[in-house]
């Protein structure tokens, strides 16, 4: 893995040379869950060149989707990570969020080896037979390639964060736990516990004395599969080791509040949880110029 430290004990196994499953974005929104129109955000692209894009990696190219502001270069790099979705339009609109306030935002679809989310429209099997059939250690190597491909792209490699959502969030934490090339983290309700296996090995609280970076976790209060003293004990053992984390909990949020397109979206958490974010990745070395 380049410039990543390996995490004890994570593991990554060989994919069948088959192709992608998955070799273009979703157009729109995710199939699999149900949208809420009227409270959904958009986000235009006046002043920003955005697209699909590919990410070469040491196993074929991933698709994903890039933003980041017309005029200028060596802009601060941003990893946007998905939930089980997919990079959908949702994704793609937090991308051009980060871009207006001048970052180079990339979501790469991790996922595009294994199925086509594209096409997928139930939660359990998209976890069931792609979410959990991802290596962990692969993950973390395709977010190394994809740094590599923003610092190819007007990107500022030596000013990387990453951000991420769902289970997004629990990759943010393994990305922060490996990367010496990332500054700052951010993750938006990742799970802290859950099952383990020989690809994915460890959970965020196993790894949580491990973060390379200073780290800002958004949780919901109401979150069923976070409690939040379960968050909270990750908290203590990063910070009984010395490491920068901070947890923010949201009483009343329940899990996914800044999924403006769900039912889950709680708007004074999520516009709180950004104000956050734009901070903490200005105050730990990935702050832009202003644009």
């Amino acid at each position: 893995m380049n410039d990543f430290t390996e995490i004890a004990g994570l593991r990554d196994y060989p994919l069948a040379r088959r192709g992608m499953m998955m070799t273009s974005l979703i157009s729109g929104f995710t199939l699999a869950v149900n949208r809420v129109v009227a409270q959904t955000i958009t986000t235009d692209a006046n002043g920003l060149v955005v697209g699909d894009t590919k990410i070469p990696t040491s196993d074929g190219d991933l698709p994903a989707y890039f933003a980041r502001p017309e005029k200028g270069t060596h802009f601060p790099v941003v990893l946007v990570i998905e939930e089980i979705y997919g990079v959908h339009e949702h994704i793609a609109d937090i991308c051009r969020r980060l871009a207006k306030v001048g970052y180079l935002a990339v979501a790469t679809e991790y996922y595009a080896r294994i199925g086509d989310l594209s096409k997928m429209t139930d939660s359990k099997e998209i976890m069931t037979n792609v979410i959990l059939k991802t290596p962990d250690a692969r993950f973390v190597a395709d977010a190394d390639a994809t740094i590599t491909w923003a610092g190819k792209n007007k990107g500022d490699v030596n000013h990387v964060g990453v951000t991420g959502f769902c289970r997004g969030g629990r990759q943010t934490w393994l990305i922060a736990a490996s990367s010496k090339r990332v500054k700052a983290a951010v993750s938006w309700y990742g799970f802290v516990l859950g099952g383990t296996s020989d690809i994915q090995p460890k959970t965020v609280t196993d790894v949580a004395d491990q973060v390379k970076c200073p780290l800002l976790g958004l949780y919901g209060g109401q979150d069923q599969g976070n409690p939040p003293a379960a968050v909270h004990a990750a908290e203590a053992k990063a910070k009984a080791a010395g490491k920068t984390v901070e947890i923010v909990i949201y009483p009343d949020a329940p899990h996914g509040f800044n999924a403006d397109y769900r039912p889950s979206y709680r708007k004074d958490a999520a516009e709180d949880g950004w104000k956050r974010m734009l901070a903490w990745f200005a105050a730990h070395g990935v702050k832009p110029a202003k644009v």
